[in-house]
């Protein structure tokens, strides 16, 4: 093993490209940041702030502060909790599938992604939480037994999600972690601290480089690519449930679990996208991150939000072919009923913007992608929010019709769920490697045999 280990290190230090490779990731890691991200953390760490507050404030006087009236019950919460486990979506999609389909532009934004999912979903896992209003009794959600012989109610969908969102938690850390441990040995061996040494060498595992830890690497990341795979599908296709199985008009409707992962997987790449072209700008990583791999992004993104556009025309056909005037109402309400500024918001940032992805300079354009992207996300917002509040706002019983609107608190804590996952974000890109060192530099090694950089030698 120490053997395989010194041939390793001889084969990095003969070859500069793969050597550069170590120290244009790892520099943000030991090098001090820079103005810039401390002004950025100042910023969304000013966010998250402003969502504690409004949350303190609504544990302190309750939930009526919010804008939640009789009928609609579900508000900013819900429709927070769909988002973000959405934007959950494009780390496994990215790092899972497009592994088992060997795709290497998946290279320099595996990473970042992985650790993506990891915070969408905290930050998701919160909103369920917080809708109940009492986060203290978050305990009883979970099946155990307990002094009262109570169980949980396993008909429930808001239970299936709580199943869901657990195991997808916990099988992308498991998949994350297991990706850093290459890295971790490399931090290791790059450490110049004895606390830096210390901790880098108790994550890595013992790793040494060698061809059996490679080996064995290669199949426990296969084994977890082919067991995450299906729960991009199923994750937000229980999700969807919370609503489908509903006799609400509006949500009753089968088209609810490709819908939701055609959604998902749109908004997440276009977070995935808007998070990297700012990570490549302040550590320069234009040649790891490079434009061929954002417009490829940009032809996923431009697929997706053809799925979904075909989903709201669906919509309505199921509606009319049903021939149930709830139904036929529901839909007709959602595009020209009071909420229509919403829902038209929803088709032109999810259904128009992304036609200028048809355009290969616009492709490969850093300034209109970023844009885009951001639409595409603004727009994903308001599709959950057309879907919740429509349909609860005007349902069977004209007499208990109401307006929904949103209160400052409720915007205090949409703010802070952004502050949260963005504050973890940078706090990623400084303590760990957003891109995997041992991918890259396979990639860039072509005697390598391993798909993530092992030992060029023979076992």
């Amino acid at each position: 093993m120490d053997i395989d280990y010194a041939r390793e290190a001889s084969v990095i230090e003969g070859n500069p490209s793969l050597k550069s490779i170590e120290d244009s990731i790892s520099k943000p890691l030991s090098t001090k940041a820079s103005w810039k991200y401390w002004l950025a953390l100042m910023f969304t760490s000013s966010l998250l702030i402003t969502g504690v507050v409004c949350l303190g404030f609504s544990f302190y006087y309750g939930t009526g502060l919010w804008g939640n009236n009789n009928p609609v019950g579900w508000g900013f919460p819900i429709i927070n909790f769909v988002f973000w486990v959405g934007i959950g979506h494009a780390g496994t999609l990215i790092s899972a599938i497009l592994f088992l389909f060997r795709q290497k532009w998946r290279t320099g934004i595996a990473r970042f992604a992985e650790g993506m999912t990891i915070f969408a979903v905290m930050t998701a896992a919160m909103f369920p939480l917080i809708h109940v209003g009492r986060p203290w009794l978050g305990g009883y959600l979970f099946p155990y037994p307990n002094q009262h012989a109570l169980w949980v109610n396993f008909t429930s969908p808001l239970l299936w999600d709580v199943f869901a969102v657990s195991t997808y938690f916990i099988v992308s850390f498991v998949f994350w972690y297991v990706g850093l441990i290459p890295d971790f040995a490399t931090l290791r061996d790059r450490a110049v601290t004895k606390m830096r040494k210390f901790i880098y060498t108790l994550f890595s595992l013992g790793w040494r480089h060698s061809s059996r830890h490679w080996q064995n690497y290669e199949m426990v990341y296969l084994i977890l690519a082919g067991f995450a795979t299906p729960l991009v599908l199923s994750v937000h296709t229980i999700v969807s449930f919370d609503f489908a199985v509903a006799i609400l008009p509006g949500w009753h409707t089968t088209i609810f679990p490709p819908y939701f992962v055609a959604g998902a997987v749109f908004s997440g790449f276009a977070m995935v996208q808007n998070s990297l072209i700012i990570i490549r700008k302040v550590f320069n990583y234009e040649h790891i991150i490079t434009l061929d791999t954002l417009e490829k992004m940009n032809k996923i993104m431009l697929v997706t939000g053809m799925m979904v556009g075909y989903a709201y025309g669906m919509e309505f056909f199921i509606a009319w072919y049903s021939g149930s005037q709830p139904e036929q109402f529901a839909f007709m309400n959602r595009a020209f009923g009071p909420y229509m500024w919403a829902y038209w918001i929803m088709i032109t940032c999810n259904v128009v913007s992304p036609q200028l992805f048809w355009f290969k300079k616009i492709r490969r354009n850093v300034f209109v992608m970023f844009m885009v992207a951001v639409f595409v996300n603004v727009g994903m917002w308001f599709e959950r929010f057309v879907i919740v509040v429509s349909s609860l706002s005007r349902d069977f019983l004209p007499s208990s019709w109401a307006y929904y609107k949103p209160t400052l608190v409720d915007i205090g804590i949409l703010l802070g769920s952004f502050g949260f996952f963005f504050t973890l974000v940078l706090l990623f890109a400084k303590t760990l490697p957003v891109v995997s060192i041992a991918e890259v530099k396979s990639s860039a090694d072509g005697s390598q045999p391993t798909h993530h950089g092992g030992s060029s030698h023979d076992k």
